[in-house]
């Protein structure tokens, strides 16, 4: 290991950290070297977005402080039984990697990540320190994500939160019964533990002091987590059961999805094939229905008596297709919360509905120019001069409305 160059160990450790979907920027106190000493920034021009084949926004420099590890988790590529080139960065490489990317406008932050060598204290203090020189040392005003390790002590989470604008801690698998069977190494009593520990000390440095009436900096982008989707037989609706409870029990920012790939050497209680990315992105569609639209887990996955999300359409269309009862809706008369339940309309054109009915009533082609597609949304609304007639109780409903089948490609 001590031969690779700092390319080498960037190709290793950046590809080995791509299975971490936890990237994004959200969250983050509005900072910009503009307007005071130091470099880099949280928001801005000039930063280069790039997005990965499924649409995850990748704009940090996100790379593993270190791809070895002392767990054997089965579904993890950096486990210690597999066999794969390994590479770890010190804490100047890592320092130096995110200036030069920054000032190339490659990135806008670091998402820093990493296996566990030796413990998790000796790992965790070296990415803290990662994150103060970085903060002290060099001023350094960009995002900073550190992805925690449950087993640190309390006073690294504390150094850490610090200096990284959002921490997480990864809950692995959906269900306790899953993380004893595929990471036996690593205990969920622990990691909620951890979880519950990071929110209390957020919502006790949000609090102004008696001294100085501010509030003191702590993580201001908050904790978030990620499951692994498809390692195991849990469904759909267990998934969004356990994504309720770790929003309401640890006032999460946001649960990440990330699905499962197949690995090398592979334990034989994992599945063969990595799950569809769709099921992956139909969940990210429920998450954000149960935070944004006032859904209940249970209302999205009712349609489905397997407990899974259909992957055919979105979990809303699924919704209004099972109630078609309630529909249609009238976008001049309806409440805010009925009018977030149509198919097609999101809670940007529902804000625009409210605003422009206070001074007239909407016509179809009004509500045409504020959503992206009228298709979608008119079977389900009246407007002034229009009604669906019986459109919204058609047989073939569902099959107008669902994306057309496409030619698959042998090549």
């Amino acid at each position: 290991m001590s031969g690779l160059s700092l390319r080498e160990k960037l190709s290793i450790l950046a590809d080995a950290a791509k299975y971490d979907a936890s990237c994004a920027s959200s969250g983050a106190a509005g900072r910009n070297s503009l307007k005071s000493k130091g470099i880099g920034s949280t928001e801005g021009s000039g930063i280069c977005h790039s997005y990965a084949p499924d649409g995850r926004c990748i704009s940090l420099l996100k790379i593993l402080l270190t791809n070895f590890c002392i767990y054997d988790c089965a579904y993890c590529i950096n486990r210690s039984s597999s066999n794969v080139r390994r590479a770890r960065f010190s804490v100047d490489e890592v320092v130096r990697l995110t200036l030069d990317f920054y000032k190339r406008n490659y990135i806008e932050g670091l998402f820093l990540s990493s296996g566990v060598i030796r413990s998790p204290d000796e790992t965790m203090a070296e990415m803290v320190e990662i994150a103060r020189r970085l903060r002290i040392e060099h001023s350094f005003q960009g995002y900073i994500h550190l992805k925690t390790i449950p087993e640190a002590s309390d006073e690294l989470i504390e150094q850490a939160g610090l200096y990284a604008d959002r921490l997480s801690i990864n809950v692995e698998l959906p269900t306790d019964e899953g993380v004893k069977r595929l990471a036996p190494q690593k205990k969920p009593e622990t990691i909620r533990v951890s979880m519950a520990n990071l929110r209390l000390k957020i919502e006790e440095k949000s609090e102004p002091t008696l001294q100085t009436k501010r509030k003191q900096r702590f993580a201001p982008g908050g904790q978030s987590t990620q499951m692994i989707v498809g390692a195991d037989a849990t469904t759909d609706a267990e998934i969004l059961t356990t994504s309720s409870r770790l929003y309401s029990g640890y006032k999460l920012r946001r649960v990440y999805y990330s699905a499962f790939s197949p690995i090398p050497d592979s334990s034989s209680a994992l599945p063969l094939i990595r799950p569809p990315l769709m099921r992956e992105h139909r969940l990210y569609q429920a998450d954000w229905l149960m935070r944004f639209y006032g859904f209940e887990k249970d209302e999205i996955v009712a349609a489905q008596p397997n407990g899974m999300l259909d992957l055919e359409i979105d979990p809303k269309l699924a919704w209004a297709l099972a109630n078609r009862h309630v529909f249609p809706v009238d976008v001049n008369r309806a409440p805010r919360e009925m009018l977030l339940r149509i198919p097609g309309i999101g809670s940007k054109v529902v804000k625009r509905i409210l605003d422009i009915r206070r001074y007239r009533r909407l016509r179809l082609e009004d509500v045409g120019r504020l959503c992206v597609s009228i298709a979608k949304v008119r079977p389900f609304i009246i407007a002034d001069g229009w009604s669906p007639g019986g459109s919204t109780d058609a047989l073939n409903l569902r099959q107008r409305l669902a994306p057309q089948p496409k030619q698959l490609s042998l090549f």
